[in-house]
């Protein structure tokens, strides 16, 4: 594997991580149509958790079995798979070093309605990263839940043992809970803090949501509009993220959301793109599609990432 000087340039900004979490990542950087660009489009599947089995797959019932996700990561040449602990296990061995996996080893599920202090149950541990030679690990915390500051420390210890053990880390920082309102969840000071948050916390690549131009925190709004930081535009705001996490120097990525129309998506892209964020992470958009539809998507995607489009 040749690292191209782009993936190298991104590297040196992690400048206390050892070889092998370095190697990691690179595997992630370098691997499918986007290897070497800086640009990433990753597959995560742990809607099945999230949101249930039907309302994740009975839109494509294909999808219900873990092998068709794997398959679709590994025909539309993406940058790696995320998912929880069973469904790598039960692709493990067939795709063994077809795609850079990144085990999720938190979640949550829609049958616990706790909207105050929403928090997560740790799921797969490190040890099962390694067992199934996983790239990364995955975690997902939530700044303005009361139980924000037990994920958080949570959080520290999964870090603290992934990188000792020579793997990545991916932080999905989704603010949510008792101190965010409802219109702050996807404002740009809020998902610009909570990516600040992860990036501070040690997270390689960091996942957020796309932020709309609402400002959520009073005295937040007041620097905002004092410094006229520039948020007409989603390329704009997209920057404004990226720039939250230590000027560019970690890995941002954007999440697709729940599904939507393909022209929104690739507006959406493009967006990404042009801001300086280094991709997606799209899950229902493509797996919820025909498997030939999803991979039509995902290559256009990818196209746009190139710049080609």
């Amino acid at each position: 594997m040749t690292i191209t000087p782009r993936v190298k340039a991104i590297l040196s900004a992690y400048e206390s991580d050892n070889p092998g979490t370095k190697t990691n990542l690179a595997r992630i950087l370098m691997h499918g149509q986007l290897g070497g660009t800086g640009k990433l489009v990753i597959l995560p599947v742990d809607q099945g958790f999230e949101h249930g089995p039907a309302r994740s797959f009975a839109p494509n019932p294909a999808g219900y079995e873990p092998h068709y996700h794997w398959q679709l990561a590994v025909a539309a040449g993406l940058s790696a798979f995320a998912a929880p602990l069973g469904m790598i296990e039960d692709g493990a061995s067939s795709y063994a070093g077809a795609v850079p996996t990144i085990l999720k080893v938190n979640s949550a599920n829609s049958l616990n309605g706790e909207k105050d202090a929403p928090t997560q149950a740790i799921t797969a541990t490190v040890q099962d990263a390694l067992r199934l030679g996983c790239s990364a690990i995955g975690f997902t915390m939530y700044p303005g839940s009361e139980s924000s500051y037990d994920m958080m420390n949570d959080l520290r210890e999964l870090i603290a043992e992934a990188k000792d053990a020579g793997l990545a880390v991916v932080v999905w920082s989704y603010p949510r809970g008792k101190y965010v309102t409802k219109d702050g969840e996807l404002g740009l000071d809020v998902i610009a803090y909570g990516a600040h948050m992860a990036a501070l916390m040690g997270a390689h690549i960091i996942k957020v949501k796309l932020p709309n131009d609402f400002i959520d925190q009073g005295e937040a709004k007041k620097v905002y509009d004092a410094t006229n930081i520039p948020r007409g535009t989603l390329a704009q705001r997209v920057q404004h993220v990226v720039q939250s996490c230590f000027g560019g120097r970690r890995i941002v990525v954007f999440s697709g959301g729940g599904k939507k129309g393909e022209d929104s998506l690739f507006d959406d892209a493009r967006a990404i793109r042009d801001g300086g964020g280094n991709g997606s992470i799209i899950g229902r958009n493509s797996f919820q599609r025909p498997y030939d539809d999803a991979l039509k998507l995902l290559g256009n995607l990818i196209d746009i990432y190139k710049g080609k489009n």
